[in-house]
């Protein structure tokens, strides 16, 4: 046995080995060390003919998914070696083979499955600097591929998608990618595949075979040559891995990654659409707003929806017409809503089908749901015809697939497909009489039970069964004396001793051939069921999708109907026009409706950037993200939170909002900001929305507001980006630039001040902040008053004109020179000095040696020196 197990291990040297013995899943070796220290398993040794026990640990076969799914969230792959052939008909040792292996992207257990989101695998190919993805979730049946250009866009899909897994050539792992930071921030399991993954003609022809075709141009994958060789080697390595045909991977989508709206990593996570920017959370994200479906399969699909923006305008109308037909007929809509919440996840129950992993009441599940699928088509009737009409024709009820379940599958109905139980009565006629015989049996038991008690003067003589050693009497120890000599003691125990007779034999071979013939019988009539669902998993999985739709359409019409949202119209004019917009997560917690509304105005000609300004904490950023996320929400075929909306579609939205150390890397909360922002400049188009928060505060004032300054320029410039742009800034200096550079207006929060108090109005107002009330601020923060009061007397002081001097003077030093800097004293004889003098002074000066700072303090000097001689 440990010579094939070897044997086996040496196939699957990468995998943990999960050997079948008996009633247990075993591990050996390295195996078993690494094992039990993970799962804190005990750790014993076997006796295998080498000089030391070999190391060993095991985990009960009828628990294995719960140690399985605890090695592959730690990134482990599990090979799952089973007996395939019954023990009590082999010759020699139990036939054994893998019949799948368990990797992180390929895990089909709905127990650990969040129903909420897809499980991706992807495949990436890296070649001559282009890159080619295949993306598939085993779970659901989603298969599709796509290419791109360069190493940021592939990122940006890494980001969408979240795989769980990702599998790729050598040349990717030398293009450039973070692979430890995949591994940190979105624990991606990442795996090389040998190079015969990727051959051109091997992955053409596994495509083909898979979809049975001659051609694959029928899936338009012609221009994504790339893309179709990621495909063919994600398909070989799920073959490799499944150990089966995937019949329910039915549809290859190609896609063009230019047909949505780019959102990369930082947007995403600053915009939280998906999940809180600290603690991860699904509550308080765009999604914790919206999700209001009832289906594993339409809370899947929203988050597709929020994952990935449409930019088309048809196609974003046709999403609006749908909730508007849902928020006019609330009365339709809400009955919908009761009826799919009775329905399964039928996209990953078919998975299971497919699979032949499908247990009995898997398919109780899939006939409840199958249920409510004509009293929801049904319902379609009463929405607006030339909208609803062709998906009425589509949906299919599935009725001759819910007849046949529920004719065939008891109610009764366990989770073992060996043990009986399952068929109906009535729907075999074999299955009766083998099932009448076995209930007769127990009253023969019963009856040899109390006659056998009354010939041996036993009172608590009883007849038992187990698997081992089938029927037998069991006697207490203290009646042991009374046994009849008929008796043959088959096991001892501590209190009882077990027998058996002729009589008990004969009567227990009766009763088991007949139950073994019905257990059989009963497997056999649900393995055909379990096929004929199989043959009809591309009628299921559309019908599937059908309704994943009406739940996503339902539910964003449930919430706009609440959160009284309106219709946006929709412009490809590049028009932002918000009134009364909100931001949709901070409302909902927001007491007593307090959150205050504020209007958005961009276009692309006289109002291009927004410059606003405003102390921390009066809501600039909430007012950013807001607009965001209104622009987002309508792409997304949403109802948005406002009074009215007329929303220019957006190709691309940018943020650059916090700070954050990225410690790991070594790079700094300013190198951060500066990586970010660059990515934005190169990236932005004039059809993007820029959302900008505080740009170079990282780094010394004149620097940051330098940069600021420059980015605000190079935004502006439509030759070059000309994107809309919200931009909040501390650098109130910025707000002069108003009338300077076109398209350009202030905005600022409006604060009202009493006495050292102020109060936050948390509306944007035309202009720009004269204050930026951070003392007060520090007063609202609890900052103690000691240091308040100092750092009053502190700004008085520095906000003279001769800040250098200022400094001096309270530090009550003689002087601030430095061995690098400029000497400031040498400013004293500019008391008496001609336009001539400071042109001489000018000329002396070395720049090379001066700092911004010491250059501004330098200027402060001259056109003081120069006031006071006019």
């Amino acid at each position: 046995m440990m010579k094939l197990y070897l044997e086996t291990k040496e196939q699957y040297k990468d995998c943990i080995l999960f050997y079948r013995l008996g009633d247990f899943y075993e591990m050996f070796y390295e195996d078993a060390i690494l094992v039990s220290k993970e799962l804190e398993l005990t750790l014993t040794g076997k006796n295998c003919g080498l000089s030391e026990r070999a190391p060993m640990c095991g985990v009960p076969f009828h628990a294995a998914d719960t140690y399985i799914n605890r090695l592959i969230e730690n990134g482990h792959k599990v090979a799952i070696c089973e007996q395939v052939e019954d023990p009590k008909l082999a010759k020699g040792l139990v036939k054994r083979e893998v019949i799948r292996i368990v990797t992180p992207g390929t895990n089909i257990d709905m127990e650990s499955l969040d129903g909420s989101r897809n499980s991706y695998i992807m495949c990436i190919v890296c070649l001559s600097d282009r890159f080619g993805l295949g993306i598939a979730d085993i779970t659901t049946g989603e298969f599709r591929l796509t290419e791109m250009e360069s190493l940021r866009k592939l990122t940006d899909e890494i980001y969408k998608y979240s795989p769980k897994e990702i599998v790729c050539n050598e040349a990717f792992l030398l293009s450039g990618i973070d692979t430890e930071d995949l591994n940190d921030k979105l624990q991606i399991s990442l795996y090389p595949l040998e190079s015969w993954y990727f051959d051109d003609d091997g992955c053409l022809n596994a495509l083909k075979e898979h979809f049975h075709v001659q051609s694959l141009s029928g899936f338009g994958v012609n221009d994504y040559t790339l893309g179709t060789i990621a495909a063919g080697a994600l398909l070989q390595y799920l073959y490799e891995t499944q150990k089966n045909a995937l019949e329910h991977m039915r549809v290859l989508r190609p896609y063009d990654i230019s047909s949505y709206m780019v959102l990369d990593s930082s947007s995403r996570r600053n915009l939280e659409l998906t999940e809180t920017l600290r603690e991860k959370q699904k509550k308080g994200s765009l999604l914790w707003v919206l999700d209001k479906t009832k289906t594993a399969m339409g809370s899947r699909m929203l988050r597709n929806f929020i994952e990935q923006p449409l930019i088309d305008k048809k196609m974003i109308t046709e999403r609006l017409n749908a909730v508007e037909a849902f928020l006019k007929h609330p009365v339709t809509r809400e009955e919908m809503r009761e009826y799919l919440d009775a329905v399964y996840d039928l996209e990953r129950l078919m998975t299971r089908v497919s699979y032949r992993s499908v247990n009995p009441r898997d398919l109780l599940a899939l006939k409840n749901s199958m249920q409510m699928l004509p009293h929801v088509r049904e319902l379609l009737k009463d929405l607006p015809k030339s909208q609803f009409m062709p998906v009425y024709d589509a949906l299919d009820p599935l009725t001759d697939l819910y007849i046949l379940i529920d004719n065939a599958i008891s109610e009764d109905a366990g989770l073992t497909v060996r043990e009986g139980g399952i068929i109906k009565n009535g729907y075999n006629e074999t299955v009766d009489q083998l099932r009448n015989a076995k209930t007769e049996g127990k009253k023969w038991m019963a009856a040899l039970e109390a006659k056998t008690k009354e010939r041996t003067g036993i009172p608590k003589l009883k007849i038992d069964f187990n698997r081992v050693f089938g029927y037998y009497y069991e006697v207490t120890n203290s009646y042991k004396d009374r046994v009849p000599a008929d008796f043959v003691r088959k096991q001892t125990l501590t209190n009882a001793e077990r027998y058996t007779n002729e009589e008990l034999k004969e009567l227990e071979d009766t009763i088991l051939n007949a139950e073994d013939k019905l257990f059989a019988l009963e497997y056999d009539l649900f393995a055909n069921i379990r096929e004929k669902l199989a043959e009809n998993v591309e009628r299921i999985q559309k019908t599937a999708k059908i309704i994943a739709e009406l739940d996503t359409y339902a539910s964003l019409a449930t919430v706009s109907e609440h959160n009284h949202y309106v219709r946006p119209k929709l412009n490809e004019k590049g028009v932002i026009n918000i009134k009364e917009g909100r931001h949709p997560v901070i409302e909902k917690i927001t007491y007593n409706d307090l959150f205050v509304p504020n209007d958005t105005y961009l276009n692309n000609t006289d109002s291009l950037i927004s410059i606003i300004t405003g102390p921390n904490m009066a809501g600039k950023s909430t007012y950013m993200r807001q607009t965001a996320l209104i622009v987002l929400m309508a792409q997304i075929g949403c109802f948005v939170p406002a009074a009215q909306a007329d929303i220019g579609i957006v190709d691309r939205i940018f943020t650059r909002v916090g700070a954050s150390d990225d410690l790991a890397s070594g790079q700094s909360t300013f190198m951060v900001e500066m990586t970010e922002v660059a990515n934005i400049l190169r990236n932005a188009t004039s059809k993007s929305l820029l959302i900008l928060d505080e740009i170079g505060r990282g780094t010394s004032t004149f620097d940051g507001l330098s940069i600021a300054w420059a980015v605000i320029e190079y935004i502006s410039n439509t030759k070059l980006v000309g994107a809309k742009t919200l931009f909040a800034t501390h650098y109130h200096e910025l707000t002069e630039l108003e009338g300077t550079i076109k398209g350009l207006n202030n905005y600022c929060i409006a604060v009202k001040e009493q006495d050292d108090h102020i109060v936050f109005l948390r509306k944007i107002i035309k202009g720009g902040a004269d204050k930026s009330y951070g003392i007060q601020v520090a007063k609202l923060a609890g900052v103690p008053d000691i240091v308040i009061e100092r750092a009053k007397e502190l700004v008085a002081q520095l906000g003279k004109n001769d800040i250098a001097r200022s400094i001096q003077i309270i530090a009550g030093e003689e002087s601030c020179k430095k061995a690098d800097e400029v000497d400031l004293n040498q400013m004293s004889l500019f008391d008496t000095v001609s336009e001539d003098d400071i042109c001489d002074e000018i000329l002396k000066l070395d720049i090379d040696r001066m700092t911004p700072m010491d250059a501004l303090n330098t200027l402060s000097l001259y056109q003081s020196k120069l006031k006071n001689r006019w």
